[in-house]
C-alpha cells in the first residue's frame, strides 16, 4: 500500500490485534536496539499482525491515526541473529496507542500521556520490554482504550 503525500516515514514498529470493534494497533518505539522487532515477534506468537517493523508511514484520516508499511520493506522485519525474514502482514490499521520501548523500569503508577502524530494526539504509555509480560501488559493497555 502506498501512501502518497504523506510524510517521511516514522521510526517505528507498528503491530495490530483485532477484537472490540475492529483493528487497533500500537507504534513501537525506541532508538536501534531497543527491542521493537523482539516484542512485536512476542506479540505475533499471540495472534497480532505486523504492520510495519522499524519505519512505517502515518497519517490522519476523520481524527484518528493510521499507519502502513514502507512499501520496500513491506512483509519483512529484522530477527536479530537471523537477519530480515518474510511474515505476514496487516496493509494498515488505525493506531491507538504509542509504546516507547524501555530497558528499566517505568514509574508504577505514571499519569496519562499522549503523543501527537499527524496531528492526531493518542495515548502513550513507557513500556519496559525485557520481561515475558510485556506483550500481556501492552495487550491489556490497548484493550483499556
Amino acid at each position: 500500500m502506498t501512501v502518497e503525500g504523506t510524510a517521511p516515514p516514522i521510526h517505528a514498529t507498528a503491530v495490530a490485534v483485532f477484537g472490540h470493534g475492529g483493528w487497533r494497533g500500537a507504534l513501537l518505539t525506541g532508538p536501534s536496539g531497543a527491542g521493537k522487532s523482539d516484542l512485536a515477534l512476542r506479540l505475533m506468537a499471540r495472534g497480532w499482525r505486523l504492520i510495519g517493523d522499524d519505519y512505517v508511514h502515518a497519517w490522519a484520516s476523520g481524527g484518528a491515526l493510521f499507519a502502513t508499511a514502507v512499501e520496500a520493506i513491506a512483509g519483512r522485519m529484522e530477527a536479530r541473529g537471523l537477519g530480515i525474514v518474510p511474515t505476514a502482514y496487516r496493509p494498515a490499521s488505525r493506531i491507538v496507542l504509542v509504546v516507547d520501548c524501555v530497558q528499566e523500569a517505568p514509574e508504577r503508577l505514571p499519569e496519562p500521556r499522549t503523543a501527537s502524530i499527524a496531528g492526531v494526539s493518542i495515548a502513550r504509555v513507557a513500556l519496559d520490554i525485557r520481561p515475558a509480560s510485556a506483550a500481556e501488559t501492552l495487550a491489556l493497555a490497548i484493550r483499556r482504550l
